[in-house]
């Protein structure tokens, strides 16, 4: 009998949640198959066996702590597959019917009670193998977080009865324990739970109305940690300009179907502001830095962080060596990352170690905000919405233009304010002046 642990996984991660179990017990595995997979407050990662076998044990279940170095199942190396599989659950009965067949049609040798028996057993097994698939079908087309699947095993709940109040249809443990006790009026019941854990915690607030407790995922809770060090630590200020878009939406209607059918891909925004920043970087190096201990650490590489929103929470993967790529690359690498950051495959190596981070919060509706740092970094760049307003122009008329509140927040310890306000002066100036940057991408 082997034992799979969780494996050393990167420098900074030491523990997780398992997400769900890949495998179950009885399922024959080779070595290297992925049996479970960890979710990690960076990313989601998938455990593989160590062992070729059997599973003979799942020690761990969905919803489940892990640190590295603790065992999570173990594998026979000498077993058969199929012990505890739906397949054999599923036969058993065919054979006990086939053999209460037999036995019926030889009621001269039969005794009374031997044909109830096998009759008694039959509704028992098919029964098991129903509910086998029909966990298989909960398992594929149920959304359940981890710990209300393990929550309905415990309980004995098919997850098809269950009322989820969630407006997004996710089923939390909470509904599970409603449909247990209510049958399937779980707003009658919350108080009764909430009261439950507010007597065993005189930290927990009371409340006169039904309330729902979801535990933080791994993921947000290091965001929320990274957060609240942020404003901790650093000495932010946000300073904010606005950009007339006219010139960029110009440029790009002009280049778009061109754009398209030479590269593959489309022509936004973010490569403007993108190749913009980078431009501006190399003018303000302090705003390319980040400080460790008594020292200033300039960085002369240009790894810009693209934060993107996930069911999650909130990632920032890394465009490599902005500096090098042309508008075209730019905006394939911010496609990729975006497409692996929404189908959970982002890995580690896609977040680490970038010098400044653009976030958009224009493509949900946001007018103006004051972005948090994403530290250790020292400056990050926030763009809005696009709204068309009258601006007085040089000639003292007035147009109606399409402009952007663009704001830079950024650590005051090593940047100081004339900086900032250049920096994202200077961003301004390349945004309405687009093909110079088209030129140098």
């Amino acid at each position: 009998m082997k034992e799979i642990k969780v494996p050393e996984l990167a420098e900074s991660i030491t523990e997780g949640t398992i997400a769900e179990w890949l495998v179950k017990k009885g399922d024959k595995v080779e070595k290297g198959d992925p049996i479970l997979e960890l979710e990690t407050d960076k990313v989601n990662v998938e455990v593989n066996s160590d062992y070729a076998g059997v599973i003979s044990e799942l020690v761990k279940e969905e919803g489940d702590d892990v640190e590295v170095g603790d065992i999570i199942a173990k594998v026979d190396e000498n077993g058969e597959a199929g012990g505890t599989d739906a397949s054999s659950t599923t036969e058993a009965p065919a054979k006990k019917k086939e053999e209460s067949t037999a036995e019926t049609a030889k009621p001269a040798d039969s005794k009374p009670a031997e044909p109830t028996e096998p009759k008694a057993a039959e509704p028992t097994e098919p029964k098991a193998a129903e509910q086998v698939d029909e966990k298989q079908v909960d398992t594929n087309e149920i959304v359940a977080s981890p710990a209300a699947r393990k929550r309905a095993r415990e309980l004995g709940i098919n997850l098809n009865e269950v009322y989820p109040r969630d407006p997004l249809g996710r089923i939390r443990p909470e509904d599970v324990e409603a449909t247990a006790k209510g049958g399937g009026q779980p707003k009658t019941e919350t108080p009764k739970k909430a009261d439950k854990k507010e007597t065993g915690s005189s930290e927990k607030s009371e409340f006169d109305k039904p309330v729902e407790r979801v535990k933080m995922s791994r993921r947000r809770q290091t965001i929320a940690n990274r957060l609240v060090e942020a404003q901790h630590k650093a000495a932010m200020l946000t300073t904010f300009n606005e950009v007339d878009m006219t010139a960029v939406m110009k440029l790009r209607g002009e280049r778009k179907d061109k754009f398209v059918e030479k590269h593959g891909v489309k022509l936004g925004f973010m490569s403007f502001f993108t190749k913009a920043v980078v431009a501006a970087l190399k003018e303000f190096p302090l705003i390319n830095a980040e400080i460790q201990d008594n020292e200033i650490v300039l960085k002369k590489f240009y790894d810009i962080g693209i934060a993107v929103s996930t069911d999650d929470g909130l990632v920032v993967p890394v465009v490599r060596d902005a500096d090098r790529l042309d508008f075209a690359g730019v905006e394939r690498e911010i496609s990729s990352l975006g497409k692996k950051a929404r189908d959970k495959e982002l890995q580690l190596a896609d977040l680490q170690g970038g010098s400044f981070t653009i976030t958009n919060g224009g493509i949900f509706g946001s007018l103006l905000s004051t972005p948090i740092l994403n530290t250790p970094q020292v400056g990050i760049l926030g763009m809005h919405s696009i709204q068309k307003r009258p601006v007085a122009m040089p000639d003292d008329s007035i147009e109606i233009r399409p402009m952007m509140y663009i704001a830079m927040s950024y650590d005051h310890r090593i940047v100081d304010g004339k900086e900032a306000v250049q920096f994202l002066v200077r961003i301004k100036q390349l945004l309405e002046d687009p093909y110079d940057l088209l030129l140098e991408g």
